[in-house]
């Protein structure tokens, strides 16, 4: 994939197997088929939601936007925070949390398919 990539791979092996996925000019972040990271310009973004952007952005960490058409999109994938480069705990703890807000969205979006 890329330099950057590999070494997000490798970075999160205590958390996990992590598989990337290229699209749309970047890179999801995979594990267990559930995507829990995005990378945008060699920038990495991990998944929350309403139980974890607190922690986010509290420390500042400003959420994945992009431009369509002249709109911004803003998705709820934050900074990741500066700590995981420098910590292998950090980083598995990190996933593992963006991990867990992913399953529950995937399982929600399941959940809401079934219903129709």
């Amino acid at each position: 994939m890329s330099e950057y990539t590999d070494f997000l791979v490798e970075l999160f092996e205590p958390f996990g197997p992590v598989r990337v996925h290229r699209m749309f000019g970047g890179y999801g972040l995979y594990h267990d088929d559930v995507m829990f990271g995005l990378v945008a310009d060699d920038t990495l973004y991990l998944k929350a939601d309403e139980t974890t952007a607190e922690s986010f952005e509290s420390r500042g960490l400003g959420r994945f936007e992009y431009d369509k058409g002249g709109k911004v999109v803003t998705m709820s994938y934050y900074l990741a925070p500066e700590e995981i480069f420098d910590s292998p705990e950090a980083a598995a703890l990190w996933a593992r949390r963006a991990f867990e807000v992913a399953f529950r969205a995937k399982a929600r979006a399941a959940r809401r398919r079934a219903r129709k």
